[in-house]
């Protein structure tokens, strides 16, 4: 009987942890987007941006900031956080040298999920930025940053919390683009 109960238990436990950790995986997406597949337009971009900063390095870069220094020092908050900041960027001498399957290819990993868009800018002339926000609850746990004009293609790709106050600071930092991202303060300021 104990044999007949313990054949009987063990597929049925086995199968309730595949059902549990199949669900674990779909719900647990990562902020992290896999740009490797475009690693093939270095040899046609006239110019090429490949930056990787994991979290490791993330802690180790935050200790070179001043902690005096008020411009450092607020990139050093801000960065503390981070688990890391990954951008790639392509230009090309001519239009046409990267495909609209290459940008779909990075657009497929923020469909659904976690991933949201909240800025979609289109141009026929100057082609589309669109930013795509992780939200983990409504704690802020990744941000992605797809820009595609005729010349050049970027991604954007900054894992961890991230306050869209700050974000701003990171521009011209680490690799990050100017984005022309501006703080409500700055933009109080001007009007």
């Amino acid at each position: 009987m104990k044999t007949l109960f313990l054949s009987v238990l063990k597929p049925a436990a086995l199968s309730l942890l595949l059902i549990l950790l199949a669900a674990v995986a779909t719900t647990a997406q990562s902020a992290r987007i896999q740009t490797n597949n475009l690693d093939y337009l270095a040899a046609k971009a006239s110019e090429t941006v490949d930056v990787n900063i994991d979290e490791h390095l993330m802690q180790m870069t935050a200790k070179f900031f001043s902690s005096t220094d008020p411009d450092e020092k607020k990139i050093k908050e801000l960065v503390s956080g981070l688990k890391g900041i990954y951008v790639k960027v392509f230009e090309f001498e001519h239009e046409g040298e990267y495909s609209a399957a290459d940008v779909e290819s990075i657009r497929s990993q923020l469909r659904g999920g976690a991933w949201t868009k909240i800025v979609n800018v289109t141009s026929r002339k100057d082609g589309s930025v669109e930013v795509y926000l992780m939200t983990v609850g409504d704690q802020i746990s990744g941000l992605a940053v797809l820009a595609a004009d005729p010349k050049e293609l970027t991604i954007v790709n900054i894992i961890g919390p991230v306050d869209l106050t700050k974000l701003s600071e990171l521009e011209g930092q680490f690799g990050v683009p100017v984005l022309d991202i501006e703080q409500p303060a700055k933009t109080k300021a001007k009007n």
